[in-house]
């Protein structure tokens, strides 16, 4: 990998405008893990739409609520890891850097990372369930799940639940980013959910080098212009320096 690493390394370095796309597999580092993974014990008996959907929060409220306070719970509990950091510092010089990611748990913001585009949205934030509007402990009335202070409506956490839109704008400035991106870093991610899967090949399109890290080879691994295969906490730091 030495040498991939140190031609990879030469991308960054002289590169003025870099593009990152996470995925689950950094957030795993830190021992969160996937949704899926996350369906053991008492959530073992559901499936996926009977927890993330808008239909399923509407019928059984108190349940999808209790599964999203447990998985805070768990984001809470953790830290971000050693690639989480080095994308820190790759944007701390970098003159223009976007960070895309898959993730919800806000472990990228938590280490210090400034320009970070959630495409599905964040764990820990509360929304109106009527209006979409983000909400604070002051602007709900408590329960289970809290209700929205000024209309009333069910409060839901902050995240893309499936068959819904990604947040307003997210799609747009992360492709304006990767079609105007020198190198794309793709870190952690099956890319194979859309539209984010198709956002490295978006950037190899306009131009750009495309460097994957991941431990398995994925559909992009066969277009990409550098693959350094192995865990992001373990790649990233090498490759920041």
């Amino acid at each position: 990998m030495d040498e991939s690493l140190d031609r990879a390394r030469a991308l960054l370095l002289g590169a003025q405008r870099v593009a990152v796309l996470t995925g689950a597999g950094i957030s795993a580092e830190s021992g969160i893990p996937t949704f899926r993974d996350a369906m053991t014990g008492l959530w073992s008996q559901f499936r996926p739409e009977d927890l993330a959907t808008p239909e399923a929060f509407a019928a059984n409220p108190k349940t999808v609520w209790d599964w999203y306070a447990s998985r805070r719970e768990r984001v809470a509990k953790v830290a971000p890891n050693a690639g989480h950091a080095a994308l820190v510092a790759l944007e701390n010089r970098t003159p223009h850097f976007t960070l895309i990611t898959q993730n919800v748990d806000g472990l990228h913001a938590r280490a210090g990372s400034r320009n970070v585009i959630e495409l599905h949205g964040n764990i820990m934030v509360d929304r109106c369930f009527a209006e979409g509007c983000v909400l604070t402990s002051a602007d709900e009335i408590p329960g289970t799940p809290p209700r929205c202070a000024r209309c009333g409506a069910l409060v839901r956490p902050g995240v893309v639940w499936f068959g819904e839109a990604l947040p307003p704008n997210t799609l747009d400035d992360a492709l304006a980013a990767t079609k105007r991106c020198d190198v794309f870093l793709s870190i952690g991610t099956s890319n194979v959910v859309e539209p984010a899967a198709s956002l490295p090949f978006t950037a190899l399109q306009a131009g750009a080098a495309v460097i994957e890290v991941n431990p398995e080879r994925t559909p992009l691994s066969a277009r990409a212009t550098i693959v350094l295969a192995g865990a992001a906490g373990e790649v990233l730091p090498r490759l920041v320096g």
